[in-house]
């Protein structure tokens, strides 16, 4: 709601017509790249446009689940969460992820596969990196990190039908802000799907690991070309958006905020001074509470995942 109703921030998906018939349609694993703070609530507009918001699952690190309201939902609408340390995840990502097997409705599985979002700094490590490994360097994506890729689709091989390559960018250089969504600002998001089959994906894990540097290279000129022309290829479309998300909105913050209203009449009409204190008291938490939150979305603010390769080369 805060994306399309509220910023009114435009989405327009580049991908060929005989694809977009088929989302929303099937089971899929979504590849997105990992460069702006608000990359995870565009990715949620793809998945809302389609009609699949709801069944919609992603791979997120363990810290999200304790954040409040938010990771404990998520918690119960079975997302698979990960300490990204793979000796302690891979049972837990793998347990995960058996369970959609015979998950009721079309879910797609999102998955940012560099791990954490770019920075001028991560990237210099993980161009290292690549260069010690002998890998091909990539300007605009760092490394992705293969093992909970090849897990993912080995587990999910059979019910998922195609994975959705995505590549997200905004145009005249925005730099979008989740901060800057809440107070309404206005964004313009291009973002690019390429539908590939899940046959083509290696079944070998190690063959799958190739196959998805080799698809992150692909990203990495597709970006190449994003910032020359301004455009990606395929069919610039504007799926149309659901009133599903506004209504949703509405009820639940009539039915929240009408007697939280009435409380704070009564509370001014009883004239207590101890009573009001306390009530600002609570909505200035609130509010810190709220700041600290959209804080985890700040790339200044981001982990120093990434940089654990480098140490142990060091």
């Amino acid at each position: 709601m805060l994306l399309e109703w509220w910023s009114g921030t435009d989405c327009t998906l580049y991908t060929d017509p005989e694809s977009y018939i088929k989302y929303g349609k099937e089971n899929a694993i979504v590849v997105l790249n990992h460069n702006f703070e608000i990359d995870f609530l565009c990715g949620w507009n793809f998945c809302e446009r389609f009609g699949v918001l709801g069944s919609s699952k992603v791979l997120a690190k363990k810290e999200l689940s304790y954040v409040p309201l938010i990771g404990w939902m998520w918690y119960f609408l079975e997302i698979v969460f990960c300490k990204r340390k793979w000796e302690e995840d891979r049972k837990t990502v793998i347990q995960g992820l058996n369970n959609l097997r015979d998950y009721p409705e079309n879910f797609w599985f999102l998955i940012h596969c560099e791990g954490t979002r770019f920075t001028e700094k991560k990237h210099k490590i993980s161009m290292q990196i690549a260069e010690a490994k002998g890998l091909p360097k990539l300007k605009h994506h760092l490394l992705p990190r293969t093992k909970g890729f090849a897990v993912t689709v080995q587990c999910l091989r059979n019910v998922v039908s195609a994975v959705y390559d995505s590549t997200l960018n905004f145009r005249n250089n925005e730099n979008p802000t989740l901060l800057g969504v809440l107070n309404g600002k206005k964004y313009h998001a291009d973002l690019y799907v390429r539908r590939i089959p899940l046959e083509e994906v290696p079944e070998d894990e190690q063959e799958c690991a190739n196959w998805l540097h080799k698809l992150y290279q692909e990203k990495d000129a597709f970006q190449d070309d994003y910032y020359k022309t301004g455009v990606y290829p395929g069919m610039p479309i504007v799926a149309p958006q659901r009133p599903w998300t506004l209504l949703n909105w509405l009820f639940w913050a009539s039915l929240l905020l009408y007697p939280l209203f009435q409380l704070l009449v009564n509370m001014i009409s009883s004239g207590s001074s101890l009573t009001l204190a306390s009530f600002a008291l609570l909505i200035i938490a609130a509010s810190v509470g709220v700041r600290r939150m959209i804080g985890v979305t700040e790339i200044s603010k981001g982990s120093t995942y990434g940089n654990n390769d480098k140490r142990k080369q060091q």
